[in-house]
């Protein structure tokens, strides 16, 4: 008996000891604003004690009138993601993007809600802060089911919507060589009960290099920097806690009926060889939506506004010019 527990009592003095090893603290929130936060960064205080980190630019001082496009990331992701095209597009627009609740310098929900009507909800109060009554809304992966949520939400309150490789809607069953070609590291340990607690405090930075790799078809734009970002964002106090809670709750998509009422002009933009919400997803969606537009980027993954920021920018000013079209006649 004796040397079965000293045998146990050694297993679990290496565990001990691994875990201190292969810990990955939380970053310094401080020195993570310090490092992502220069300008044109802000923070916002919106309702329920949630402080945004956010950026606001375009030709405000020239044309205060300009539209606004506001922009949502996906899981995970903050708002660099968007950089090319709030770079490209805020010379005529206003460009509004902002890390939502358990992303980036936002920092987790103080109510742990991380449910789609509470993040609905944080757009609109985003959005009132800054005085934006009506305006064009998009969003990448999980910012694309945040944008449905709010245009059913507040069908009013949007003049048009931009979907990039977006979730939300009732995602088809996956033809048998999507299923086969899907996958991501990281979304499925955040998935697994118990395995997904230790990722918690475990988080090695190979781990999230990987994880962007499978999102993506050119391999090119995951730069050191690119997996730092992620990887330090994901560690700012409570958003590792908070990503935990999103992928433990149930997936909640809009239904046909309220996606098929949504009648504003809508932009619909799909990487072919996206593994983790197949091209079935965007036709489906094209298919459900009374007045879209759909296109899809050949070689291109899960962040066509990344992997293909030319390509996209010039569909989007398409059909931006296109919609001033519509308005002026």
């Amino acid at each position: 008996m004796k040397w079965i527990l000293r045998i146990l009592g050694v297993i679990v003095a290496v565990l001990v000891i691994a875990f201190f090893v292969f810990r990955t603290p939380d970053t310094d929130a401080a020195e993570m604003r310090a490092k992502y936060a220069g300008a044109p960064s802000q923070f916002v205080e919106i309702g329920n004690g949630v402080t945004v980190h956010l950026r606001d630019e375009g030709p405000t001082n020239e044309d205060p009138d300009a539209p606004t496009i506001l922009l949502l990331h996906g899981s995970n992701a903050d708002l660099s993601t968007w950089e090319p095209w709030a770079d490209a597009l805020s010379e005529t627009h206003r460009i509004v993007r902002f890390d939502q609740v358990g992303h980036g310098l936002t920092g987790p929900d103080p109510a742990g809600d991380y449910s789609r009507a509470n993040y609905a909800d944080d757009i609109r109060e985003v959005a009132d802060a800054l005085g934006l009554d009506s305006f064009i809304i998009g969003g990448n992966s999980m910012g694309g089911k945040h944008t449905l949520a709010f245009a059913v939400a507040y069908p009013d309150r949007v003049d048009a919507m931009i979907i990039v490789d977006g979730s939300g809607g009732t995602v088809p069953k996956p033809a048998d060589d999507e299923e086969k070609n899907s996958g991501n590291i990281g979304f499925t340990i955040a998935r697994i009960p118990g395995i997904n607690l230790i990722a918690e405090q475990i988080t090695p930075r190979a781990l999230i290099a990987q994880s962007l790799e499978q999102s993506v078809s050119v391999k090119d734009i995951v730069t050191d920097e690119m997996v730092d970002r992620y990887w330090e964002m994901l560690r700012y106090p409570g958003n590792r806690a908070a990503t935990m809670a999103r992928f433990s709750t149930d997936y909640e998509p809009m239904t046909k009926a309220e996606i098929a009422a949504l009648d504003m002009p809508t932009l619909i933009l799909w990487g072919e060889e996206d593994r983790l919400i197949p091209v079935s997803a965007a036709r489906w969606l094209d298919q459900a939506l009374p007045n879209s537009d759909l296109v899809v980027y050949p070689a291109i993954g899960h962040l066509p506004q990344e992997e293909a920021p030319e390509a996209t920018i010039a569909d989007v000013r398409g059909w931006l010019a296109g919609l001033n079209t519509q308005s002026e006649e």
